[in-house]
C-alpha cells in the first residue's frame, strides 16, 4: 500500500479527505486474501467481537451514522438495536466478507461525495448529547482517528491470523 503523505500545500478538505481515503483503504487491505473462517476469528481475548469482518463492518456503520443520521438528519436504520448495540460486529461473521469490503467500498464512495457537495463549516442537523453540532470538518477529523484507531485492532487481529504486519 503506498503512503500518502500530504504536503503542506494542499487546501484543508484534501488533507481530510485524503486521510480519511487512506485510512479506509489500510482497513480494507488488512482485510484481504483471508478466507471466510480467518475473517471471523476472534482472538483476542475479551473480546468476542473483534474479527476483522466485526471491525471493518463496524467502520460502515459509524460511517453511516455520522453521515446520514447526524450530518443529514436521517432515521436511523442502522443494525444496533437497544439490546444489542455492537450487532453490526455480531453480524459480520455470517456475511461473506467480499460483501463486506465491497460495501464499505461503495459506500465511501457515496459519502465521498456527499462530503465534496457540502462546506467543511456545514453543520449537522443532530445536535450531539451536549446539544452542540459539530461541524462537516469535526466529522471527517473524527473519522480519521475512529477509522485509525480500528487499524490498530485489524493489524493486531490479521497479524495473529496469519503473521502478516505492515501497511
Amino acid at each position: 500500500m503506498t503512503r500518502t503523505d500530504s504536503p503542506p500545500a494542499w487546501d484543508e478538505r484534501t488533507q481530510l479527505t485524503t486521510f480519511l481515503d487512506y485510512t479506509r483503504a489500510t482497513a480494507l487491505a488488512k482485510c484481504e486474501g483471508l478466507s471466510q473462517e480467518d475473517a471471523r476469528k476472534a482472538l483476542l481475548p475479551g473480546s468476542p467481537l473483534m474479527t476483522l469482518a466485526g471491525v471493518l463492518n463496524h467502520l460502515r456503520w459509524v460511517e453511516y451514522a455520522w453521515f446520514e443520521i447526524d450530518f443529514l438528519g436521517g432515521e436511523d436504520e442502522g443494525p444496533w438495536t437497544d439490546e444489542d448495540p455492537d450487532r453490526e460486529m455480531r453480524i459480520a461473521v455470517d456475511m461473506p466478507l467480499a460483501d463486506v469490503m465491497a460495501e464499505y467500498a461503495e459506500q465511501s464512495a457515496r459519502y465521498r461525495e456527499l462530503v465534496a457537495a457540502h462546506d467543511l463549516d456545514t453543520p449537522a442537523k443532530r445536535p450531539r448529547s451536549d446539544g452542540r453540532h459539530p461541524d462537516l470538518r469535526w466529522i471527517l477529523l473524527h473519522l480519521i482517528e475512529e477509522t485509525a484507531r480500528h487499524n490498530g485492532h485489524l493489524d493486531i487481529i490479521r497479524e495473529l491470523i496469519d503473521g502478516s504486519t505492515g501497511s
